[in-house]
């Protein structure tokens, strides 16, 4: 009976150095990770990640490009900037700044209020689609459902792709999350 009131206390003991052992290690750390993040707040989500030696996300990609800065603003007011820098596989088609600047005087500045979130993020959305469509494998007539629930048609003829036969695709460039085709129109939803 001895010897079993001494295991018992031998592993209480241990139990309790391992409790208070476990319970400083995460105080300290608490401690630690409080400091830092009140001295340097970081995004949070995929976007937040840093990586400079894998191949450049979508919204990497956009964010380097001077000819996609309203698309840039756009995404960014719309929130979906972690959406798109996740690893998914989508296909962006990712219209100009010049793109936008065919629409209608002060649409877009109308859009970029917070109050139209809402209805700039649908629009975005109709930009996106899940999976990676390469041009060998995009065909005339072909539909492709959209983020938003709504679908596009593809436009194929002498090697040039179309969009719902309003935009013209003028590059395409891969992504580490997909692939973006540069687009010279905004898509908007047939109704």
């Amino acid at each position: 009976m001895k010897k079993f009131n001494t295991d018992i206390a031998v592993l209480a003991g241990l139990f309790l150095f391992a409790f208070y052992g476990c319970s400083s290690d995460s105080a300290a750390t608490a401690t630690t990770d409080n400091t830092s993040a009140a001295a340097a707040p970081t995004p949070s989500g995929q976007s937040g990640v840093q990586d400079n030696e894998s191949a450049k996300n979508i919204v990497q990609i956009a964010v380097g490009s001077k000819d996609h800065s309203t698309l840039v603003a756009a995404v960014k007011a719309a929130d979906l900037v972690d959406a798109l820098s996740n690893a998914g596989r989508f296909t962006v088609f990712a219209p100009t700044n010049d793109a936008f600047s065919k629409l209608p005087a002060g649409t877009v500045d109308n859009l970029l209020k917070p109050e139209n979130k809402d209805q700039l993020a649908d629009i975005l959305q109709y930009h996106v689609s899940v999976g990676v469509y390469k041009e060998d494998m995009l065909q005339d007539g072909q539909k492709l459902g959209q983020v938003n629930g709504g679908s596009i048609t593809i436009g194929k003829k002498d090697g040039k792709i179309t969009v719902n036969g309003t935009a013209s695709v003028i590059a395409s460039v891969p992504a580490s999350n997909g692939i973006v085709y540069i687009i010279d129109g905004v898509l908007t939803q047939p109704k």
